[in-house]
C-alpha cells in the first residue's frame, strides 16, 4: 500500500517484531505471558465481543461532485481517485535506492528481498495506464514522480524524465482527471543515503552520498535538496497540478528505513541502544523539517490555480493510520497500563506529525501534547491524507518499542496484543492483519474531533487479495464508513483506492495483490480488470452506491473467503 503502502502496515509490524527479537536476550521472558494474574489482569480483561455493530438496513448513498481538497468551497464535495507510487510501479530506474537495495548480490546489489526489477512496467506504459483511470470514471489520480529518475546524480537533472512526466500530466488533464502529486513516497536517489555504506562506517557528506536523515551535517543538505526537487516539480507542473502531498506515511517510512533494516538504507537506529533511539527521534524531527521545506517550496513555486478553486496549491501529507485497541492476553482490555500504552502508540503513530505541522511543536515524551516549541513548523498543513488498512491491539504488559513502553501485535510475535478478528474472513493472509471496517470510521471521527478545521481525504484504502468479489467488498465497505463519518459532520472529501494495479509491495515483494487491475508479472505485464475495478467504476460513474450494491458487497459481516 501506499502505502502502503499500507503494505507498510506489514512493514511496521515487521519493524516492531525485529525490535522485539532484538530486545529479547537470553534472559528475556518468552512471548507466552502465562496465566493471567487474577488480582490485576482479570479485572481489566473483557471477553472479546466479535459481533460487529448493526447499523440497520442499507439505504442508497449518493456522492456530490468533486471539489477542492482544502478550500472552504470544497466542504461537502467528494473526489473518487486511485493511487500509485513510482518506485512500486516504474521500470528502468537503477538510480533509486530500492533498485540497489533489492538487486541480487551477483549483479552488484545488496540482495534484500525480492528484486524490484521492472516492477509493473509503469514507466513504459504510463500513458496507457491513464486510460485505466479514465475507464473507472475517477476524478483524480494520485502518483509520484520519481526523484531518483529526475535527479539520478546530485544537481544533474534528466530533462527526458521531466518531459515524460509532462506527457503523463497532459494525458490526465486531457482525460479530465485531476493529478495529485506525492513528492517523496518511500524512495530516494542512492546519493541521498547510499544503502551500500555499512551502518558503522563514518560518513562525510558528498555529492555521491549525503549520509541521510540521521547525519548532523547531511540532513540539512538533504532537506535543502528535497525542497529544491519540490520547487522544480511545482514550477514545472503547477500550471496543471494543484493538489500536492509532501511525504507519504512518515512514521512507517522512518521506522522501516532508519529504525530498523526493512527499507533502504536500513540504518537500524532503534536497535542501537539509547543513543540510537535519540538519533532516530532526531530523524523524525528532520523529516518534519523536510515537510515544512517542501510545503514552503511548493507554495512559492506553484502560483497558478489550475482547477479554479481559488487555491493555487493545496499542500498536505499522507498518514498511515490504524485502529489501535488496548489488549491483554489476546482479549480487549480496560487495564490502565494497556490504555496508557495504547494512548502512547496513538500519540506517535497518529498525532505526532500532524500536530507538529499545525501547532508548531514536537511531542518529546509521546503523551500527545507538544512540549518542544517549533513556531517555524506552524500552519504548514492544508489537508491531511488518511490511509487505513487494519486494526491491531496494543498492550503494556511487555515493551518492545523503545521510548513507548508498549507492544503491538506483530508478525510472528504475540505478547498478548493480538486480538481475534471480528470474523475469520476479515483476516488478510498475505499481510497478517485484520481488515476491520469500523476502524476507518473510528479514526476519522477521532481526527475530526481533534482537528475540526482540518479537511481530510482518504488517500489510500484497499486490500491484498486475489479474489475480485473480496476487493469489491473492501471498496463498498470503505465507502460506507467514509459516508458514516461524513454524516457525523467529519470533513472527509474523498477516497483514493490503493492501488490502480498490482505492484511491488516493498519488503513484501510481489506476493500481495492490491490492484484494481491484475498484472501479468514476468509475462506480458497486461492489466486485467478485477471485480473490484468494475464495482468502483460503476459507483464512481453513477456517483451513487445503490441498495443492491450495499446488500451484495457492503455491511460488516463475513467477506468472500480468500482461497
Amino acid at each position: 500500500m501506499t502505502p502502503r503502502t499500507a503494505a507498510l502496515a506489514s512493514a511496521l509490524s515487521l519493524t516492531l517484531g525485529l525490535a522485539a527479537l532484538s530486545g529479547c536476550g537470553d534472559d528475556a521472558p518468552s512471548a507466552d505471558l502465562g496465566p493471567a494474574d487474577a488480582g490485576l489482569v482479570d479485572a481489566h480483561v473483557v471477553p472479546p465481543d466479535l459481533a460487529l455493530p448493526d447499523f440497520g438496513p442499507p439505504t442508497e448513498l449518493t456522492f456530490p461532485a468533486s471539489g477542492s481538497t482544502s478550500a472552504a468551497s470544497g466542504a461537502g464535495s467528494f473526489t473518487f481517485g486511485v493511487a500509485t507510487a513510482s518506485a512500486q510501479i516504474e521500470d528502468l530506474n537503477p538510480a533509486t535506492d530500492w533498485y540497489v537495495w533489492t538487486q541480487p548480490v551477483a549483479e552488484g546489489g545488496l540482495g534484500h528481498g525480492t528484486f524490484v526489477g521492472e516492477a509493473s512496467r509503469g514507466y513504459t506504459r504510463a500513458i496507457e495506464d491513464v486510460a485505466l483511470v479514465q475507464e473507472l470514471h475517477l476524478d483524480s489520480y494520485r502518483f509520484s514522480m520519481d526523484w531518483a529518475r529526475i535527479e539520478p546524480q546530485r544537481d544533474v537533472i534528466d530533462e527526458a524524465a521531466l518531459t515524460h512526466y509532462d506527457a503523463v500530466v497532459d494525458a490526465l488533464v486531457a482525460a479530465h482527471i485531476e493529478p495529485m502529486l506525492t513528492v517523496h513516497h518511500f524512495s530516494s536517489p542512492v546519493w541521498a543515503d547510499d544503502p551500500r555504506r555499512p551502518n558503522d562506517a563514518p560518513c562525510t557528506p558528498s555529492d555521491t552520498d549525503l549520509c541521510g536523515w540521521d547525519d548532523p551535517e547531511g540532513a540539512p543538505l538533504l532537506i535543502a535538496e528535497l525542497a529544491e526537487h519540490a520547487r522544480l516539480l511545482a514550477a514545472r507542473y503547477g500550471d496543471r497540478v494543484d493538489d500536492w502531498a509532501t511525504v507519504n506515511e512518515p512514521i512507517n517510512y522512518l521506522l522501516a528505513s532508519y529504525g530498523v533494516t526493512v527499507f533502504p538504507p536500513g540504518r537500524n537506529l532503534i536497535l542501537s541502544g539509547d543513543t540510537g533511539f535519540a538519533r532516530f527521534v532526531e530523524v523524525v524531527r528532520n523529516y518534519i523539517r523536510a515537510h515544512v521545506a517542501i510545503y514552503d517550496a511548493i507554495k512559492e513555486a506553484d502560483t497558478i490555480d489550475a482547477d479554479g478553486d481559488g487555491v493555487a496549491a493545496s499542500v498536505g501529507f499522507t498518514l498511515s493510520v490504524s485502529d489501535w485497541q488496548p489488549a491483554r492476553y489476546n482479549r480487549p482490555s480496560t487495564n490502565p497500563i494497556d490504555l496508557a500504552a495504547t494512548a502512547r502508540v496513538k500519540a506517535v503513530y497518529l498525532y505526532l506529525f500532524p500536530d507538529a505541522v499545525q501547532a508548531g511543536g514536537f511531542d518529546t515524551d509521546f503523551d500527545g501534547v507538544s512540549d518542544e516549541p517549533h513556531p517555524e513548523w506552524a500552519n504548514k498543513l492544508d489537508w491531511l491524507g488518511v490511509q487505513y488498512y487494519f486494526r491491531a491491539g496494543v498492550t503494556g504488559a511487555r515493551s518492545i518499542i523503545p521510548g513507548i513502553d508498549a507492544s503491538v501485535c506483530a508478525i510472528g510475535l504475540d505478547f498478548g496484543a493480538c486480538l481475534p478478528p471480528s470474523d475469520p474472513t476479515h483476516e488478510v493472509p498475505t499481510m497478517h492483519y485484520e481488515y476491520y471496517e469500523p476502524g476507518l470510521y473510528n479514526v476519522l471521527a477521532d481526527f475530526g474531533a481533534r482537528w475540526p478545521a482540518l479537511p481530510m481525504t482518504v488517500t489510500e484504502g484497499g486490500i491484498a487479495t486475489t479474489v475480485g468479489a473480496r476487493r469489491a467488498e473492501n471498496v463498498v465497505r470503505t465507502l460506507e464508513q467514509i459516508m458514516r463519518a461524513r454524516a457525523d459532520g467529519v470533513d472527509v472529501r474523498g477516497y483514493y483506492h490503493w492501488s490502480l494495479y498490482d505492484n511491488f509491495e516493498w519488503a513484501e515483494g510481489y506476493t500481495p495483490r492490491f490492484g484494481l487491475y491484475t498484472v501479468d508479472f514476468g509475462g506480458t505485464y497486461d492489466r486485467t480488470a478485477t471485480e473490484g475495478a468494475t464495482v468502483l467504476g460503476t459507483i464512481a460513474g453513477a456517483r451513487a452506491l445503490t441498495i443492491a450494491e450495499r446488500t451484495q458487497y457492503g455491511g460488516l459481516g463475513p467477506m468472500t473467503p480468500e482461497p
